[in-house]
């Protein structure tokens, strides 16, 4: 059996408490890629009424932005952009950013966690929104970045005939870009 610590309130642990709960700790950790990519499959089958499931969606955002010389972190939040779909639908981008936030730069957790909203240019009027929501935050230094996002990677990557690489190929970079924070937790939960 696994060791575990006695106390029942947090205040009431000690050093080696908490050296028990860092061990077990930094064991899950080692599984975190495994339960993305997992999680990451959920997204099969729901289309959403698009041409294609939200899962391939996601390759083909991915797989665009690799073909295109996108860095790997990059190219992972484009594979992990809406990976909040399933549980998170009506702020599947603050999810999707939330978890990437400690493994990758700020620029790109910008990114993912303001697409949805620059999303909205390319149907916003459709459903009775602004399409210029997105402008509301010209002034950030990722603006641009997060257009360029939206127009290169996430909107036009629903094509049924658009062959992308299998998730086989971007496992690997899933696994290195997860492998260790570039941030601390504490310095994650002060940004934005």
């Amino acid at each position: 059996m696994e060791k575990q610590v006695t106390f029942t309130e947090m205040s009431k642990g000690t050093a080696d408490d908490y050296a028990i709960i860092t061990e077990h700790s930094a064991k899950f950790s080692e599984t975190l890629a495994d339960r993305i990519l997992e999680h990451l499959t959920l997204l099969k089958g729901d289309t959403g009424g698009f041409p294609i499931d939200r899962y391939a969606h996601s390759l083909q955002a991915a797989t665009r932005a690799y073909r295109d010389g996108r860095d790997e972190e990059y190219v992972v939040c484009a594979l992990l952009h809406d990976i909040g779909d399933t549980i998170a639908s009506a702020n599947h981008a603050d999810l999707a950013a939330t978890m990437l936030q400690p493994f990758v730069s700020e620029r790109n957790h910008w990114i993912v966690k303001h697409h949805g909203v620059f999303q909205g240019y390319y149907f916003f009027e459709h459903v009775g929104l602004d399409k210029n929501s997105r402008d509301s935050f010209k002034k950030n230094e990722h603006w641009d970045a997060c257009a360029e996002f939206c127009e290169k990677y996430d909107q036009n990557s629903f094509d049924p005939e658009y062959e992308s690489l299998g998730i086989e190929y971007f496992e690997p970079m899933v696994r290195r870009v997860f492998k260790k924070p570039k941030t601390s937790i504490a310095m994650a939960y002060n940004s934005d």
